[in-house]
């Protein structure tokens, strides 16, 4: 997915949770984590309950209410946060929070994928209603600024917030090359996923290495492509959010192709992302995710998962440095 989708674009923040708290989740993981304009057959939903019992349903838009949907853009190649299962479904942590927030809401929650880099575009331009896909939230995409440039280039986006994570740094199993920190990639070729915190966070690196050890970064559309690549031999190391890059090391080869290297860095929360036109969605959002939370289903999801140490106590709105 970042991710800084850090899944995910436009700053060097990663997806408030210290970092140590939050590498917790990495033991707890490691022991049970298309393109925008092609929009997949057979979008799932997440999420039964009717509006009619729904505790939360008065909350919603009434325009929402009338359709009974919830349209999500989602990067959905990003496990053990949003990824199609052995059968085909969507599944992971976010699909499992949409529809325990649909239960409160009496809506679907519709996960429709799209690449990571293109979806705040899509919810910009009323394809989604929201986009919830490991998206860190950062000051940047609040405001609509690319990081690159440091130009404003939309009108930027709410976040509710819901979880936190770091971004870490994996190498094929055996072959550290000496790469302990970001520090240690100057000389060397990272892959990433384009439009993430890992690709910001390369990119300030690469700014910072001396005369002669160039960083090399390549991006892809998906995480899954810049792990092929590195799995193939085609780079020295990778970096993804740590629930995502520590859910690769336990499942990719039967454990056998990756190994994370070093500390996670930039600890900050995932959001779902909303127009800053939709304040009356992202108030009845953030009223949901706080109700799951009261009432221990969030807790079980992050349990599920194992990646508790992530968990936050409240949703909050535009947390993101």
């Amino acid at each position: 997915m970042t991710a800084s989708s850090t899944r995910r674009t436009t700053a060097a923040h990663s997806r408030l949770a210290a970092v140590g708290a939050i590498a917790v989740a990495g033991a707890l993981l490691l022991t049970g984590c298309g393109d925008q304009t092609k929009k997949e057959s057979g979008s799932e939903s997440s999420g039964s309950a009717s509006t009619t019992t729904a505790p939360l349903a008065d909350k919603l838009p009434q325009a929402i209410r009338d359709k009974g949907v919830i349209k999500v853009g989602s990067d959905i190649a990003y496990a053990p946060v949003e990824f199609r299962d052995s059968s085909g479904k969507t599944a992971g942590i976010d699909p499992d929070i949409a529809d325990a927030l649909g239960k409160q809401l009496g809506v679907k929650f519709q996960f429709e994928n799209g690449t990571f880099d293109t979806l705040i575009t899509g919810l910009r331009s009323k394809r989604y209603d929201i986009a919830m896909s490991a998206m860190t939230d950062t000051k940047d995409r609040q405001e609509g600024i690319d990081a690159d440039t440091g130009k404003k280039v939309g009108e930027g986006v709410d976040f509710v917030d819901y979880f936190t994570a770091g971004v870490s740094i994996y190498t094929q199993k055996g072959k550290d090359q000496g790469i302990k920190s970001w520090a240690d990639l100057c000389g060397k070729k990272i892959v990433v996923q384009r439009g993430t915190t890992s690709e910001d966070l390369a990119k300030a690196e690469a700014k910072k290495c001396p005369a002669g050890k160039t960083l090399s970064i390549e991006a892809f559309d998906t995480d899954q492509q810049a792990q092929t690549r590195l799995r193939a031999g085609g780079a020295n190391a990778g970096s993804s959010d740590f629930p995502v890059a520590a859910y690769a090391v336990k499942t990719s080869g039967g454990g056998n192709d990756f190994q994370i290297v070093g500390d996670q860095v930039e600890a900050a929360p995932y959001g779902i992302a909303v127009a800053k036109s939709s304040t009356q969605l992202r108030d009845a959002l953030k009223a949901a995710v706080d109700a799951i939370i009261k009432n221990g289903e969030y807790q079980k999801i992050l349990e599920k998962w194992g990646v508790t140490a992530g968990a936050v106590n409240e949703a909050v709105i535009n947390g993101g440095k």
